[in-house]
């Protein structure tokens, strides 16, 4: 008897179990549904109804913990390609380009064969690029070493000019697979990015290739637009936040005053109000204190209230600062100061693109210097990484150019300090070094911010004038995000780009029409299980019959 209470208490605690991770599937479609009816088959509405729940309560279960949007969505049975359609896609890393890159792009004749034969011979061969390379290479020019090709200036102290073949073989295997590495990383983080659920990407090993899976994607264009997109990485000089938020005060002044106005005054006060705006800043509402002045009386319309019409009234009486926090803070004696640094303000990530196209309009942008520009931390943070600060960079005069392109990095790695700390070491070529010496004498005591595809991965405090090509980067890291910023800083001497090889689009029709035909042969079957079990075997059958939709249950 008391091994079969045992055997039902484990089955009434493993129901639960099922019945909890089945849960989140349920709500989850529920809310998706709901979302979709809202949308009434718009799909860019559905998804921005979605961004706009992720972080709000749908689920408390048994009143014992509440789950949020974005927490039941990643946990919810989540469905292939062959159940809701999407997109496959096979991407090959181009080899040859990081393989010319380590040579410096040499013009040798023997260099240029031999790369034309292995490409040839690639569309034919199971073998990876770089051994059909040096098969190619030794066969065109059976005399001449590979060090004589590989040993650079950029490449000192990796390949000498007396270094055997053997080794030259390694560090080009090394830097080619390193490469891959990079590609895929960029390629994942990308893919996160875009917002697909449940994305597989993998890697073949022992090739160039990278096998993704899109489920539920439904715009091809913009995913091949997304993979083989080249990497762009950065040096950008920035500005204060007490440089621009003066303006910024200005801009949200504005949009009030805009959104008080009927449609046909607005051309009016808008130049009234750009008008004050440059005159405040030409004169002392340019000052700190002016400044702090001008963020409470901002601040002070909103305090407190928080019910819906309050909210509303917040959005109309602070359009910019409702979704875009200043960065200020409460110093010691309770008074309020900008804060140090590039950062102008946070905002949680489902406000960014609202935050975005407020500053990007016409009439908002002749607040701003001409040099500015203003970009999103690639890394949240705050309560489940939510917040995204917004960082100001400072443009090279009038052009839309950083300081430092990332072309001039040759290496850079992970490290420890003298002080047990994670950093990133990395170094730069000739050209390279004397622009970041004079970009780094420029801004002691300033930010330098790293940047790769418009988002800002760090921007430390230049500490010094850095000579020599030579630098590290810390900002409290742990080893693996020390490795990541590595990897994209390297991207920018041995880019390897990747084009897309296979692809297919897959539509959820065939998908369906399995699983409707799986249930109905499963009801079917099931019946004439059932109606089987009990004609023949009467009792037990029935108890059969029973023990069986038990079974079912739990698978």
């Amino acid at each position: 008897m008391k091994a079969q209470g045992a055997v039902r208490w484990f089955a009434a605690l493993f129901a639960l179990i099922c019945i909890y991770q089945l849960s989140f599937t349920w709500i989850a479609s529920r809310v998706e549904n709901n979302a979709k009816a809202i949308a009434k088959g718009d799909e860019a509405v559905e998804r921005r109804y979605l961004d706009s729940i992720a972080d709000q309560e749908v689920f408390n279960f048994l009143w014992l913990k509440k789950f949020t949007y974005a927490e039941v969505r990643d946990q919810k049975l989540n469905l292939g390609l062959d159940l809701q359609g999407g997109m496959n896609v096979v991407m090959e890393v181009e080899v040859q380009d990081v393989i010319r890159a380590l040579s410096n792009q040499s013009k040798d004749p023997g260099f240029n064969r031999a790369m034309d034969l292995a490409t040839q011979r690639q569309a034919s061969s199971q073998a990876d690029f770089v051994t059909l390379f040096v098969q190619a290479y030794r066969e065109v020019a059976p005399n001449n070493r590979l060090a004589g090709i590989f040993a650079t200036r950029e490449n000192q102290g990796r390949v000498n000019f007396d270094a055997t073949d053997e080794e030259v073989i390694e560090v080009i295997r090394a830097e080619a697979e390193s490469a891959i590495d990079r590609s895929f990383n960029i390629l994942r983080t990308r893919i996160d990015k875009f917002g697909v659920t449940a994305p597989n990407i993998q890697r073949q090993q022992g090739s160039g290739r990278i096998n993704i899976e899109l489920p539920g994607v439904d715009n091809p264009d913009r995913v091949r637009k997304l993979l083989q997109g080249t990497a762009k990485l950065e040096f950008w000089e920035t500005f204060e936040a007490a440089e621009v938020l003066d303006r910024m005060v200005e801009i949200n002044k504005y949009l009030a005053a805009e959104s008080k106005l009927s449609t046909s005054s607005k051309t009016d006060t808008a130049s009234s109000v750009a008008t004050t705006g440059t005159q405040a800043t030409d004169t002392a509402a340019a000052s700190e204190n002016a400044l702090m002045k001008n963020l409470a009386a901002a601040d002070t319309t909103t305090a407190g209230d928080t019910s819906a019409a309050g909210l509303a009234r917040t959005r109309q009486e602070n359009p910019l600062f409702a979704v875009l926090m200043p960065a200020i803070f409460q110093d010691k004696d309770g008074s309020s100061k900008v804060s140090q640094g590039p950062v102008v303000g946070t905002s949680a990530a489902r406000d960014t693109a609202l935050v975005n196209g407020l500053l990007a309009r016409p009439e908002v942008r002749n607040f701003m210097p001409r040099n500015l520009k203003l970009l999103w931390t690639v890394k949240g943070r705050g309560d489940g990484n939510k917040f995204f600060d917004l960082i100001a960079l400072k443009k090279r005069g009038n052009e839309d150019k950083a300081g430092l392109e990332g072309d001039v990095v040759t290496d850079a790695r992970e490290s420890i300090d003298p002080f047990g700390k994670v950093e990133v070491s990395m170094t730069m070529n000739a050209e390279g070094a004397k622009q970041w010496r004079r970009m780094t004498a420029d801004n002691i005591g300033k930010s330098v911010a790293i940047v790769l595809d418009d988002y800002v991965y760090s921007f430390p405090t230049v500490q010094s004038e850095i000579s020599g090509g030579m630098s590290s980067i810390s900002g409290n890291f742990t080893t693996e995000e020390a490795k990541d910023l590595a990897n994209i800083l390297k991207a920018g001497k041995l880019p390897a780009p990747a084009r897309i090889v296979e692809e297919a689009v897959v539509g959820p029709s065939l998908g369906k029409e399995a699983i409707q035909s799986g249930l109905w042969s499963i009801v079917l079957g099931l019946l004439l299980v059932l109606i089987f079990m009990a004609v023949y075997y009467a009792g037990s059958g029935m108890i059969a019959n029973a023990v069986l939709f038990v079974n079912i249950f739990f698978i």
